[in-house]
């Protein structure tokens, strides 16, 4: 990807498109190879979600709870958290590792890790089997960094908006498909006895949502072993695919000559670690905390009985409500959200999306409040709650499009991906901990009512308006080393 570098001075203020009168043309995706990679992106998310709408109750059927559903929720915290506390171990080698030996090797591999973690997780009926398979999940799959560093290789400055767009998009229908996928075919032999009868299923009964997200995997393991085109030269190390003069991607074979940040080499972690960077992280980690802490309490919650605030629904109904999210996410991410930071800009979505956690949160609460209620309706306040969480998803968009022109150099991309994914890795792998554990420890201590868990989350929602401010108007030049 070929870009001119401007002779005037620059800092952190400089937008990354012009401000001539004349708008460019956006440069035409390259749909395929676009497509492959949000695949990759919907593989990974796909498995990650599936096991939310019935881990609450797998968890309360093991002995290790001893019946008490009070603690079901510091359980569930650990292995939701275990995913992104392996990724935060190992992310940043995967994303580095890619600059040298390329995008696609990293992707397969981070594929096959999903298909074997998962199968064993769906074959694991103690609680430390799932700790490990959890924890084999995210420390073998590096992709979600990979995946953006490919992303950023695939767009430029007139269709970056659009390209990072579709990544939580992707996210978005990963929710859909693992949230239907969990709530269905979890505990088969309850809902089709006829079909479903050997007693493999009743000592399994969580194998087969595990076994269609393996199939699933291994679809996505062959289509891009197929058809995914590398983006960075493992001879030269360059982008394997760049921009010629008309804004076309051309391949390897029509590469122009290299500049000299073409030939620039990967930098020290150190050297990473510019303002831009760091701003973009800290953005980054703070809003994945409160949306992984929302999407954390969401099952816990609406699975607890109602006696101990919470609204006491099945896995199926779960499953089906979390489907209903990621599809208005998809929704928002890809309908809207162009419009939306043009007409707004990515700073000022940034900041709306921490705030509208706060509403998030405080309608937990008065979800059980309403359903403890004479003939009341609960339904209308999980569609807010979940079209609030919908909205609050274009934070992310807009962050990918400040860290993807925040790289020091074309070659550090990957690197600085992987520093952000590893940061909000650690901030996932708390999120869910901190969250459940709050719940459960309000519960039994009868902290505020229950509610104590509520007052933590909304001073976190106050440290993500305080960093968001931080933020430039407009994103950074990308490879601007005035920063």
């Amino acid at each position: 990807m070929s870009l001119t570098r401007s002779e005037d001075p620059v800092d952190e203020e400089t937008p990354i498109l012009p401000h001539d009168d004349v708008p460019q043309r956006p440069t035409p995706l390259p749909t395929l190879q676009v497509l492959i990679v949000l695949l990759e992106r919907i593989a990974e998310t796909t498995a990650l979600n599936s096991i939310s709408p019935y881990i609450n109750q797998l968890i309360s059927e093991l002995p290790i709870v001893s019946g008490d559903s009070r603690r079901v929720g510091y359980y569930t915290g650990i292995i939701l958290s275990l995913y992104f506390a392996a990724e935060a171990v190992t992310v940043l080698q995967w994303n580095r590792l890619s600059d040298r030996v390329g995008r696609k090797p990293i992707l397969l591999s981070g594929l096959l890790g999903t298909i074997v973690s998962i199968t064993l997780f769906g074959l694991s009926r103690s609680f430390w089997a799932l700790v490990v398979c959890r924890f084999l999940n995210g420390a073998l799959n590096g992709n979600i960094g990979v995946t953006k560093s490919m992303l950023a290789e695939l767009t430029d400055k007139t269709n970056v908006a659009r390209g990072f767009s579709m990544m939580p998009l992707a996210g978005a229908i990963g929710q859909i498909l693992g949230s239907f996928i969990g709530g269905i075919f979890a505990r088969p032999q309850d809902r089709w006895p006829d079909a479903f009868s050997h007693p493999f299923w009743a000592e399994y009964p969580y194998f087969l949502p595990c076994l269609v997200v393996a199939a699933f995997a291994v679809l996505q393991f062959v289509i891009t072993a197929v058809f995914l085109e590398e983006t960075v030269d493992r001879k030269s190390g360059l982008q394997a695919t760049e921009v010629d003069s008309d804004g076309v991607g051309e391949g390897t074979g029509n590469t122009p000559d290299p500049s000299p940040e073409d030939t620039e080499q990967p930098l020290p972690l150190r050297s990473l670690l510019t303002r831009p960077v760091v701003i973009c992280i800290a953005n980054y980690a703070i809003l994945a905390l409160l949306d992984i802490a929302a999407v954390a309490l969401i099952p816990l919650i609406w699975s607890t009985p109602i006696e101990l605030g919470g609204l006491n629904l099945s896995p199926a109904s779960i499953g089906l409500w979390m489907s209903g999210y990621g599809f208005t996410s998809a929704i928002f991410q890809f309908v809207f959200f162009p419009h939306i930071v043009g007409h707004l800009g990515p700073r000022r979505v940034i900041i709306i999306s921490a705030a509208v956690f706060a509403v998030i949160y405080l309608l937990f609460p008065l979800e059980n409040l309403v359903v403890r209620g004479v003939n009341a309706v609960v339904g209308p306040f999980i569609i807010l709650q979940l079209l609030l969480i919908s909205f609050s998803d274009m934070g992310f968009s807009s962050v990918f499009m400040y860290i993807s022109t925040a790289a020091p150099n074309k070659r550090s991309l990957g690197a600085t991906n992987g520093l952000a994914q590893t940061v909000v890795s650690i901030q996932r792998a708390v999120g869910p901990a901190i969250a459940a554990s709050l719940f459960a420890f309000s519960l039994e201590n009868n902290i505020l009512g229950g509610n104590f868990v509520y007052v933590v989350l909304l001073f976190f929602v106050y440290l993500g308006l305080h960093v968001a401010v931080q933020l430039p108007k407009e994103t950074w030049n990308y490879n601007d080393k005035g920063k």
